[in-house]
């Protein structure tokens, strides 16, 4: 007969393959957990003399902090070794309502810290593993905010409003963005707060213009988005505020704002394109935004039957009744799409001329019918437009859809929205293409519009009619 005990050596071995199927083999060899960091700042906008905090989540006791200014030259401002961190637990609602993270680091802004764009790096190191793995392993995070001007206007004449609601719309940290092709599951979400680790569209799209603009000479003076909306008295140090790539989120402060600054006789240049398309509202104190967006219906202010006026929708939704055209002098539903979302794949990328005699060609050389910075695609992405009739081989708006009656039309390229952005809009008119349209308008104040969120990449590559248009209208428009 055989006995039903087993050998206290088999005991022993079944006992550590239970340790390692229970707590895993890297926690039972000391093999190295994962190693990470990420944060955010308090707020996405300071001055000097303010105290700028961070908030971060560390898989490791220390990180390191690097700050630095962006521009023709990466300036590094501030730096920080061996400070305390530890892993924070993540909410379910991150992506809507925000970490709730205390601060990790707190410093008060130096005066002599120069308006800007400002990118916070955080590093990470270690030796691996305890018992295996042993390799130094570093990880990095960043984050970023923008300086205002401690005295707004008195280094510069114009101000660079950047884009960080569009930043915010597009993260989708925690899980959700107000887009649903990256979202958790396929969702999209409809709340977005800009207290998680955030994502920034800088380098893709307004580091251009400042780097080149800091070549030329061009002093600047920076805010974000929310400062239009909570501080619109600096409006009135400038003479030319300037909107660069993807802006696409506004609130209604924002606008109301920047409308009344152009009233006033305050200019502004649209270096941007999809500007102004998705009307926000901001939460919290500034802390999220809120867009509904094609889901128009189950926004709050949709169903209490009032005024629509704050729909976070189309700015050009009938509801809304406020086209962006109105503002900028072009909109989305008259562009569309060029070289992007498989639309014009095969488009030139480049601004055919009208009106060469105008004062925003002077100096280029071009005429009438030529083209330029196709090189650099500076149609390209996401364009706006206006609807047009043409005479003589010459396109003029019909001001059917907004556009203001003095509106000059010096520049189209074909666009086109994509069959699954403007399906659910019942007013669309399927199949319809429209235009990317470069143009001037003077109200008050004069305004000019490039219609593409890819101008900056003409002043990238250096594109002598880039460059001089962009000339033009900085030295005619921001003196």
């Amino acid at each position: 007969m055989y006995s039903t005990r087993l050998p206290l050596r088999l005991v022993a071995c079944l006992a550590v393959v239970f340790i390692f199927t229970r707590l895993g083999a890297g926690a039972a060899s000391g093999e190295a957990r994962s190693l990470f960091v990420e944060g955010y700042a308090g707020r996405v906008s300071y001055a000097p003399g303010e105290e700028l905090t961070l908030h971060v989540s560390s898989g490791v006791s220390n990180f390191e902090v690097e700050i630095a200014r962006l521009g023709v030259k990466r300036e590094t401002v501030w730096t920080a070794r061996e400070v305390a961190g530890r892993e924070l637990p993540v909410p379910e609602n991150a992506s809507s309502h925000g970490c709730q993270w205390p601060a990790a680091v707190t410093l008060k802004i130096p005066a002599e810290w120069r308006s800007g764009y400002y990118q916070v790096t955080l590093r990470v190191s270690d030796r691996g593993g305890k018992f295996t793995k042993r390799n130094r392993r570093t990880a990095e995070g960043s984050c970023y905010f923008v300086l205002r001007p401690a005295e707004p206007g008195k280094t510069a004449k114009v101000l660079l409003q950047l884009a960080t609601n569009t930043y915010n719309a597009y993260n989708n940290w925690g899980g959700f963005s107000l887009y649903a092709y990256h979202g958790q599951g396929g969702n999209q979400g409809h709340r977005v707060s800009f207290e998680r680790p955030s994502t920034s569209l800088f380098d893709r799209w307004e580091q251009a213009f400042v780097e080149w603009a800091e070549r030329e000479g061009v002093a600047l003076e920076y805010a974000a988005n929310g400062d239009l909306e909570s501080r619109s008295e600096m409006l009135a140090a400038y003479r030319l505020v300037l909107s660069v790539g993807h802006d696409e989120y506004w609130s209604k402060p924002m606008r109301d704002h920047l409308e009344k600054y152009i009233a006033d006789g305050g200019n502004v240049a649209f270096f941007s394109g999809n500007t102004c398309c998705w009307q926000v509202r901001s939460e919290d104190g500034g802390k999220a935004l809120t867009c509904w967006k094609q889901n128009f219906q189950q926004d709050p202010v949709y169903a209490a039957r009032g005024s629509q006026a704050t729909l976070s929708s189309l700015w050009s939704h009938h509801l809304v009744q406020r086209p962006e055209n109105q503002l900028t002098g072009v909109g989305f539903l008259w562009g569309g799409y060029h070289k992007s979302h498989g639309q014009f794949m095969d488009g030139s990328g480049a601004f055919t001329v009208h009106r060469p005699e105008h004062w925003l060609y002077a100096g280029t050389g071009l005429k009438r019918d030529d083209s330029f910075g196709g090189k650099d695609t500076i149609v390209g992405y996401e364009c706006d437009g206006c609807e047009l009739v043409w005479k003589d081989g010459l396109p003029s708006p019909t001001h059917r859809d907004g556009t203001p009656e003095t509106f000059v039309v010096l520049g189209t390229a074909p666009a086109k929205w994509a069959p699954d952005d403007c399906e659910w809009y019942e007013r669309w008119e399927n199949g319809r293409s429209g235009h990317a349209v470069m143009g001037v308008y003077t109200r008050g104040g004069t305004v000019f519009t490039c219609g593409s969120t890819d101008w900056s990449h003409g002043l990238r590559g250096g594109d002598p009619a880039v460059m001089r248009i962009t000339r033009n209208v900085l030295a005619k428009l921001g003196r």
